[in-house]
């Protein structure tokens, strides 16, 4: 009977244990999983705009060179995010950039300057992919369905960047591709070598996301791109001697487009705003009856060794700002069942 009674009471304590086990356990298991982060993904897709600074576009008139010729931009992401705080982003952007010494010049206060009398123009688009890491300012929470409704974010990375300068041909009115013909000489003897139509980019920015619903996120973000080259415009050195064009009317045309009647793009007639030039510049040198346009040459404007560009030590730049509709991956992928 002894025996008896104290396998009941061992096998009740044993019980006991064992349910008091499996409840601490299930707490446990409910902690843990409340106290962990669940890793996400995302893709997304979005559009924008994009701005320009560089020679035509000077960051001395930040706001004119974002908005004056802002263009568009078009993109998709795939984002991992990896804890509440921090995140990784492969994405690709098709974009065009654009500047115009006419359109940036043509009021009365710049159509005296020097860019306005420089007269050049260009169009690049951009295909960039770039990978990037977030960091959330204002943090997730434990899983994907648990996002804030509002979050802020910064972000930065590398890129690569596939652009082509084009400029239109007044006398066919084609878009002409500029790096070829060696506008500023390139390529040819005492003259820097061609550029690199592929460029490396910093990206940096901030951006905020909006929770829709727990399958979509839309954000708004603005991001600056860093470059190591001045010739998204074409434009960077200095006028080249006109003889090394002999052979070559088009590259001849391109590389110096001072004298030009018309500013192509916008069709303007430019003669009476060369007249205001020289008469600011070169006062008395204007003379009754002279065509502005043919005596600027004479001035030495445009001439060999003289600027093309107008800031050859800094680089130029550009601007996205974008707006993404995001889509939450599903974790995982469940597989039908086998019959």
């Amino acid at each position: 009977m002894r025996r008896n009674f104290d396998l009941r009471r061992v096998s009740g304590t044993l019980a006991l244990t064992l349910i008091l086990g499996l409840l601490l356990s299930g707490k446990d298991v409910k902690a843990q999983n409340r106290g962990f982060f669940v890793p996400y993904s995302t893709a997304g897709f979005g559009i924008g705009t994009s701005s320009y600074y560089g020679d035509l576009a000077p960051y001395r008139r930040p706001l004119a060179s974002t908005f004056k010729m802002a263009r568009w931009s078009v993109g998709g992401n795939y984002t991992r995010h990896f804890t509440p705080r921090l995140a990784a982003r492969a994405s690709f952007i098709y974009a065009r950039i654009a500047g115009d010494d006419y359109i940036m010049n043509r009021d009365s206060k710049h159509e005296t300057s020097i860019y306005y009398a420089r007269n050049l123009h260009f169009r690049n688009d951009l295909k960039e992919f770039s990978v990037q890491g977030i960091y959330k300012l204002t943090p997730d929470n434990r899983s994907y369905d648990r996002r804030p409704q509002l979050g802020w974010y910064l972000f930065a990375g590398v890129a690569l960047t596939a652009h082509n300068p084009k400029a239109l041909d007044s006398l066919k009115g084609d878009w002409v591709k500029l790096q070829p013909l060696g506008t500023e000489g390139q390529g040819n003897e005492g003259y820097a070598k061609p550029y690199s139509l592929v460029q490396f980019a910093i990206p940096v920015g901030i951006g905020v996301r909006y929770k829709i619903n727990s399958k979509f996120d839309i954000s708004a973000e603005l991001g600056y791109r860093k470059t190591f080259t001045d010739y998204l415009d074409d434009a960077h050195g200095n006028y080249a001697d006109p003889a090394i064009f002999a052979d070559d009317p088009l590259a001849a045309h391109m590389a110096n487009r001072t004298a030009e009647q018309v500013a192509v793009r916008k069709g303007a007639d430019r003669t009476e705003a060369i007249g205001k030039f020289l008469n600011t510049n070169y006062p008395g040198y204007l003379q009754d009856g002279v065509n502005p346009l043919q005596a600027l040459p004479g001035t030495g404007f445009g001439a060999p060794g003289t600027e093309r560009g107008n800031s050859p030590t800094q680089k130029d730049a550009y601007l996205f700002g974008m707006i993404s509709i995001h889509y939450m991956l599903p974790s995982q992928v469940k597989c039908p069942p086998l019959r």
